[in-house]
């Protein structure tokens, strides 16, 4: 009898806490991420954007808690060359097996873990990103604004903690192991 009290008590609180988290879809095509690789020796480097495929957040008790979000990583283009053909050289090349490899990984993914507030619009966030089959964890600031409903945040990623190498003469001496991102959510 014990133990079927335990088992109806501990079913009834995995109701409670799962209906008490909300879905929040993200506004896939209001939403925006655009990326930036650097150089190493003087200022510049290339920009683009990359689409997200899905996401959502999670919600409780009128907090955002989590989330998952999908990238396409067939989407990633430059936006910084004037040619056609210099972006389109550059496009193939960062979908090439030396470094996003989108043919073999055509998927990323952030799954936020945990968000921690700072302030009513300003938090922390702790996440798991996967790229190339590799998941690493990452932690970045980012602000909400509720009048708007967006989520905005601005991060780097070290390239190299998901195999995302370029092989050249100069190894990848000529360009920075940081990516960054800017990123605008629409809920």
């Amino acid at each position: 009898m014990k133990k079927i009290y335990m088992f109806g008590l501990l079913f009834f609180m995995g109701l409670i806490t799962a209906s008490a988290q909300k879905k929040l879809p993200v506004k896939i095509h209001q939403s925006t991420v655009h990326w930036e690789g650097y150089y190493v020796f003087h200022f510049g480097g290339h920009q683009g954007t990359i689409k997200l495929l899905d996401g959502y957040f999670l919600k409780s008790d009128d907090k955002l808690t989590g989330g998952d979000f999908v990238i396409d990583m067939k989407s990633l283009k430059s936006t910084d060359l004037e040619s056609v053909d210099g972006r389109t050289n550059l496009d193939n090349h960062l979908k090439a097996a030396d470094f996003f490899d989108v043919e073999k990984h055509p998927l990323a993914v952030l799954s936020i873990l945990r968000i921690d507030y700072e302030k009513k619009t300003k938090v922390k966030v702790y996440a798991n990103l996967t790229i190339k089959g590799i998941m690493k964890p990452i932690y970045f600031s980012a602000d909400l604004n509720y009048e708007k409903k967006t989520f905005r945040a601005k991060f780097k990623i070290d390239r190299r903690k998901w195999k995302v190498n370029y092989t050249s003469a100069f190894r990848d001496g000529a360009i920075s192991d940081a990516i960054g991102f800017d990123v605008l959510l629409q809920i």
